[in-house]
Formats: C-alpha cells, sequence, structure tokens
C-alpha cells in the first residue's frame, strides 16, 4: 500500500488568523508610510516653533521652548487673526448673497451667454494671481480702495465668488427638477418654490460652498499685501513679513495656528460635500 504525501499548503491556504494579521500589518505600514508623507514636512516647522536658540552647525536647538508660542497671546499676534478671520467672515457672506441665485439661475435657466458666464468666474484662477491682483491694485488705488478694509473684501471676493458660484451651480442642478415642476403644478410660485423646496434641499451645498470660500479668504496672501499693505494685515501677510526678517519661529507659529482651522473645516467639508455635487460639476 503506498504511502500518502500530504499536500503542500499554498499561499492561499494559509489560516484566517494569518491572513488578517498580515492584513494588519499592510495597514500599519501604509498608515505609518503616510503619515511620515504627510506630516513629515511639518516636524521642521514643529521644531522651528520651539527653538529658542537654534546655531550651526548643531542638527537640533540648543534651547527649546514656548516663548514663541506665548507671543500668540500677545497683540501683535492676535490682531492679524482676528482681522483675517472677520474679512473671511464678510466675504463668506457676501459670495453667498451672490453665488446662491446666481447659481440658482445658471442651473435652470438656459439663456444666451450661459457658458461665457459660467467661464467669466474661472478668469480670476485661469491666469497667474499676481498679475491680475497686480492689476486690480492699480484701479483700487485711483478709486481710494487701496490700504483699506473694503478693497480687501473686494480683492477676496474675486477669488471667492469662483468657488461659491461653480459650487452653488452644481448643487441645484444636482436637486431633481421635478420637484420644483410638482410644486408649480399645485400652485407654488417661483419664488415660493425656490424658498420652500430647492433651498433647503441644497443646505449641504451652501454649508460645503461657505466652507471653501472661508477657507480661501482666510488664506489668502496675494491680494491682501497688494491691496491691503501696509494698513491691513492678515495672518498669511504676517507670517510673510517674519519670513522675510529672518524670524523663523514667528512664521512657524503662524503656519502652524494657520493649518489648525484649516484642518478642522477640511474635515467638515468632507461630510457635507456629496459627490453628486462633484458629478455636475463635468455638466455645467
Amino acid at each position: 500500500m503506498s504511502e500518502t504525501l500530504p499536500a503542500r499548503r499554498s499561499v492561499g491556504d494559509r489560516q484566517p488568523g494569518q491572513r488578517s494579521l498580515a492584513g494588519v500589518a499592510a495597514r500599519a505600514v501604509a498608515l505609518a508610510g503616510a503619515l511620515f508623507v504627510i506630516l513629515g514636512p511639518l516636524s521642521s516647522l514643529v521644531i522651528w516653533s520651539l527653538a529658542q536658540r537654534w546655531n550651526w552647525p548643531s542638527s537640533l536647538p540648543q534651547v527649546v521652548g514656548l516663548r514663541y508660542w506665548s507671543r500668540m497671546l500677545t497683540g501683535d499676534f492676535l490682531q492679524p487673526l482676528q482681522r483675517g478671520v472677520v474679512i473671511a467672515v464678510i466675504v463668506t457672506a457676501l459670495a453667498l448673497l451672490l453665488a446662491v441665485p446666481l447659481g440658482y439661475s445658471l442651473a435652470r435657466l438656459r439663456f444666451p451667454g450661459r457658458t461665457l458666464v459660467l467661464l467669466a468666474f474661472l478668469l480670476p484662477q485661469a491666469f497667474p494671481q499676481l498679475p491680475v491682483f497686480a492689476s486690480a491694485t492699480r484701479e483700487f488705488y485711483r478709486f481710494g480702495l487701496a490700504g483699506t478694509m473694503a478693497g480687501v473684501v473686494l480683492i477676496h471676493l474675486v477669488g471667492a465668488l469662483v468657488f461659491a458660484v461653480w459650487t452653488m451651480t452644481a448643487v441645484f442642478r444636482s436637486i431633481p427638477g421635478e420637484l420644483e415642476e410638482a410644486a408649480m403644478n399645485l400652485g407654488a410660485s417661483l419664488t415660493r418654490t425656490f424658498v420652500g423646496i430647492s433651498l433647503p434641499l441644497a443646505v449641504p451645498g451652501v454649508v460645503a460652498s461657505a466652507l471653501l470660500v472661508f477657507l480661501y479668504s482666510l488664506d489668502e496672501f496675494t491680494g491682501t499685501l497688494l491691496v491691503g499693505a501696509p494698513f491691513i494685515t492678515t495672518l498669511p501677510v504676517y507670517m510673510y513679513t517674519a519670513s522675510v526678517g529672518y524670524e523663523l519661529q514667528i512664521a512657524s507659529v503662524t503656519a502652524l495656528v494657520l493649518m489648525v482651522p484649516g484642518a478642522i473645516l477640511l474635515l467638515m467639508l468632507e461630510r457635507v460635500l456629496k459627490a453628486e455635487y462633484l458629478a455636475f460639476f463635468g455638466q455645467l
């Protein structure tokens, strides 16, 4: 009677526990790699923000502390932060006030030149910002808006409307038109249909548009520097001034502070920005 040999196990015949451990290890390695790629470049900002004395050729600071973080609580730092937040709130409110009705019109109405209107709101992003804002600054000086809060709000609004109008147009395009037609067939006017049907359904898109505009305005640098300097200083301009003056600790603290609202708002944006909104961007 011939002796049967045990069958050789293949890789696919491993125990479920072994496969799960291998999967966990692979995911851990991938997560560690992603964290290194994302957070690795930020490590230098953290080190510089804690360095109180760092002389060459030392690879690490000789003295570390929270001296420069404590300067955040002084008026020298808080004033640009507060001013930037106020400007971002004003820009967001104005952008939504203009973009919501305009986005609804572009989504629902068919009129000559509709494509040109949409393209017009892409022009500020279609060219390098420096020449666009530089040419606008000349006009701002002519009308006395340079160096004023109103001038900075207007120059932010130029870029903010790009995000607001295109986002709101895609949002209203994603809402089924049959709902509005049913309301109108029951006797509702266009205004009542918009207020009672379309606008409530578009609330997540309005929130997403507001977050995009707020982040854009809070981080906007070029227009603020050209139009607002030297009287209007926001946090990005403050960081630039510190970097030019080789105050790398102050610039690092400012950069880290700017990242906090951006990270929080982007997480919120991921929750409210629906996939169907993005699908309609290509159909505008």
